[in-house]
């Protein structure tokens, strides 16, 4: 029997990657989601509203419209009741240890400046959809920045595998500002592929609410600009004068927020911060080691790769290279900073396209990390089809089955594309 010819057919994959989203959808809101609530009324954890927008919208509301401080103890007193229930008792073992409060550069406030005046739920829902739209957008973004010649069923098919999955669930039951950050970076990728350098320096700029999702995308751009200052120049012009539009304009609005912002900062990792993927995967000192070995590898690499053209092959393994590094590195395992590995996927998919790929390390890394995300989709869609004869009661033992790769997935991803390096061909001059 010959098998589906989907040139012939080309609404077949995005009709295949609904289904699978609409699985993945439904394992999560009958599924998983129950058994994490059984899960935190069993351990009597305190319970509100558990969204990662409450502190910063209730932070600019504070701002804005009753000039309170968002870093003081009473507003983060305040954040506490409305993400827990009930503020935080330090003599209490039992309390979460992640203290919530105003972790953000005061500038963030402008983005939800528009949403004060409302409900937090209406704000919630309006971000809801929001940062589910930054993720399907963020994939033809990066597929503009590569390069890569993709047919609409294909990109479309993306966009929905891209919102059936685990980061774009968790974004939407936690509300965090990743998936917009992450949009930025794609847009300012995008925007410099088509010599749109201005455009990109302003995205940039906007990323930096989320310096350490954003920080070393940021850093290669800006190398990446120094290498022909002459065409890139503008882009290192609009980042800084769009950066010190924005510290100038919330130093207007609240004298001295930097120094309480960089306060915030260094008691953030007492409460805030998990283990790397690696601390969790590996040794301590082992994965401190590897952890120091990849940031001088990536920095040896970034420079080796800064002169190539924007949207050359260079410039998306570069891409690819920074993002895996981050995933790894970043002292934070919550799943929505995968979407970061979205363009590191779509150069190992390219690769893999390419007759010329060869090396057992690469092709076994690569076919391992496609397997962590197809496993998640995979299971996911077997449990929902389960629910359909069995209670979410009953599935309650297997509810996080897919997410079993959850942390092997950006390791793997991020082994794929250094055993991938060694065979991309030397850079080409400056456009």
């Amino acid at each position: 029997m010959q098998g589906v010819n989907l040139r012939s057919r080309p609404w077949l994959l995005p009709a295949a990657s609904f289904l699978i989203a609409v699985s993945f959808w439904h394992w999560a809101k009958t599924i998983l989601v129950p058994a994490y609530t059984a899960k935190v009324l069993a351990e009597k954890r305190p319970v509100g509203n558990n969204s990662d927008l409450y502190p910063r919208w209730l932070g600019a509301r504070e701002l804005l419209l009753h000039g309170r401080d968002p870093y003081g103890a009473d507003v983060t007193r305040e954040i506490q009741t409305g993400f827990y229930g009930r503020p935080l008792d330090p003599q209490n073992p039992g309390d979460p240890s992640a203290r919530e409060a105003f972790v953000y550069p005061l500038y963030v406030v402008f983005l939800l400046a528009p949403t004060v005046t409302w409900s937090f739920h209406t704000a919630a829902q309006v971000f809801r959809w929001l940062l589910l739209a930054s993720i399907a957008c963020s994939v033809p973004l990066w597929i503009c920045a590569l390069r890569i010649r993709v047919s609409r069923p294909l990109m479309i098919a993306g966009m929905l595998l891209a919102l059936g999955s685990y980061p774009a669930v968790e974004e939407y039951f936690q509300q965090n500002l990743t998936a917009l950050v992450i949009f930025f970076l794609a847009g300012a990728a995008a925007a410099a592929s088509h010599k749109w350098l201005t455009l990109s320096g302003f995205l940039l700029a906007l990323a930096t609410m989320k310096p350490d999702t954003a920080g070393l995308v940021i850093l290669w751009f800006l190398l990446w600009t120094t290498a022909d200052w002459k065409q890139r120049g503008r882009l290192f012009w609009s980042f800084t004068v769009t950066m010190a539009a924005l510290l100038l304009s919330s130093e207007a609005i609240s004298p001295g927020w930097v120094s309480r912002f960089a306060a915030a900062v260094r008691e953030y990792p007492t409460y805030g911060t998990d283990p790397t993927i690696l601390q969790a995967l590996l040794p301590r000192w082992l994965a401190e080691f590897l952890g120091i070995l990849l940031i001088v590898s990536l920095a040896a690499f970034c420079w080796r790769w800064r002169k190539a053209p924007a949207g050359s092959e260079q410039f998306g393994w570069a891409l690819a290279s920074v993002a895996a590094v981050i995933l790894v590195v970043l002292p934070k395992l919550a799943a929505y900073n995968q979407l970061l590995l979205i363009p590191a996927l779509f150069v190992l998919a390219h690769r893999r396209s390419r007759p010329d790929g060869s090396g057992f390390l690469r092709r076994a890394t690569s076919k391992a990390a496609f397997a962590c995300q197809i496993w998640q989709w995979l299971a996911a869609t077997a449990l929902s089809t389960c629910s359909i004869f069995f209670s979410s009661a009953r599935l309650r033992a297997v509810a996080e089955a897919p997410l079993y790769t959850l942390l092997a997935f950006p390791f793997l991803t991020l082994l794929a594309v250094a055993f991938s390096i060694p065979s991309i061909a030397p850079e080409k001059p400056p456009e």
